[in-house]
């Protein structure tokens, strides 16, 4: 496989798994639809992989903002998710981003240190 998707989830929210969940689902959906419009054959390729997702951890907002900043100068399709702040965490809250589809090795100068969720 040559391309994937990548959510980085903040550590520091502590939110359940549940919400986690539904976050990363938020992530990939979001993500996918901007490749799908802005790096099509790119979309298309990982779409055919089978969508490889990875989800991993930062320790926070500033690390998070840090890998966001990293990846767009590399030209990578980002996305960051805000909570609407009905449950776990208050409204707008940043609680993860995504990174890609796109090439792996590119993503991994990015994400690649990070621990799995």
């Amino acid at each position: 496989m040559r391309y994937k998707l990548v959510i980085v989830v903040r550590d520091d929210l502590e939110l359940s798994c549940g919400k986690t969940s539904v976050q990363v689902a938020h992530a990939s959906v979001e993500c996918a639809l901007k490749a799908m419009k802005n790096k099509k054959k790119v979309f298309d390729e990982w779409h055919s992989e089978g969508q490889r997702k990875i989800v991993v951890r930062a320790k926070d907002l500033d690390e998070l903002l840090f890998l966001k900043d990293k990846a767009e100068k590399l030209g990578l399709n980002t996305c960051i998710i805000q909570d609407a702040g009905l449950t776990e965490v208050p409204p707008g809250t940043i609680t993860c981003l995504g990174i890609g589809p796109d090439d792996e090795q590119t993503i991994n100068r990015v994400t690649g240190n990070l621990p799995l969720l």
